[in-house]
């Protein structure tokens, strides 16, 4: 098997494509829901090219379709991607060497996929280069753009997307890049994963008797990270 390279952005690109099949589906998906609660084909594209976030993209349209007030979409999606902020945090270590700008590039489109595929990549102690990272991040980004437009333009032919399994493309993605830990040769590695989903697990069945969504995802995700931090040194 040929070794994958970390660094032209050839070789990103080259990295992202067994997510951007995941990105077709779910951005599909997205655009036929977007449709559905009233946005136009060029509300959708916007939302896409500035937000570029799946999961606040479908919140969105699910506060839209209950007439939300603005106030509350925009604390909700703050919310819910403020893990965005925790993703970047634990990466910026690789790129230490980079310009400011090109760290906020990468910051700017790093999404769970990207994010899964650079730890992938990391925890082979590879070093994947800016060019690399580039590549992985605009093909995933035009793609996902790509995909939303079309499912806005084609959602109103698709009455049911269930039937084509499109309501699974996020959880199969998921799964897919779990899987990429899991199988990670290293007992160490394995371990480290276990907890660290154990712990996320846990503490979102928790504090969700007690908390809203939102405040539990948050509080999941940096107990979480923080169960992270304390077992990759041992």
């Amino acid at each position: 098997m040929q070794e994958v390279k970390y660094e032209s952005f050839f070789d990103g690109v080259k990295a992202c494509i067994p997510t951007v099949l995941g990105y077709m589906g779910i951005g599909f998906a997205m655009g036929v829901v977007g449709k559905g609660v009233g946005l136009s084909v060029l509300e959708i594209l916007l939302m896409s090219v500035f937000i570029y976030a799946g999961s606040a993209q479908f919140i969105i349209c699910g506060l839209l379709a209950i007439a939300a007030p603005t106030s509350s979409i925009i604390v909700t999606v703050f919310l819910v991607n403020l893990r965005h902020f925790l993703m970047s945090l634990s990466v910026a270590p690789a790129f230490r060497k980079e310009s400011m700008l090109g760290n906020i590039g990468i910051g700017t489109l790093l999404t769970d996929e990207s994010y899964g595929v650079l730890v992938n990549a990391l925890q082979n102690e590879k070093q994947p280069t800016l060019h690399w990272m580039n590549g992985l991040n605009i093909l995933a980004y035009v793609s996902w753009i790509l995909a939303t437009v079309l499912g806005a333009m084609l959602g109103e032919f698709i009455p049911n997307p269930e039937l084509f399994g499109l309501d699974f493309a996020l959880v199969a993605m998921f799964l897919g890049l779990f899987l990429f830990q899991v199988e990670m040769p290293l007992k160490k590695r394995t371990k480290q994963t276990i907890l660290v989903l154990a712990s996320v697990v846990g503490s979102l069945y928790l504090f969700m008797w007690f908390t809203s969504a939102e405040i539990a995802v948050i509080a999941a995700t940096l107990i979480g990270c923080f169960i992270g931090v304390v077992t990759h040194n041992e």
